[in-house]
């Protein structure tokens, strides 16, 4: 039987094609005038989750 998606889950995170999960970076809301500009271009990228917590996410996603 098949879990019901978690809807928080779905906001926060993302899954590729190949499966790997992805997912922002902390850090970059509060603060940012005292940050580099490589520091917040860098921030904007999604980050690949491993191990784990990714496999956990996946869980929440209903994929499973």
């Amino acid at each position: 039987m098949a879990h019901r998606t978690r809807k928080s889950a779905v906001k926060r995170f993302r899954v590729t094609k190949n499966g790997k999960v992805l997912h922002r970076h902390h850090c970059a809301r509060h603060l940012r005038s005292n940050k580099s500009k490589r520091q917040l271009r860098d921030l904007k990228k999604m980050n690949v989750m491993t191990g784990k917590q990714a496999v956990k996410v996946k869980q929440m996603l209903g994929l499973a």
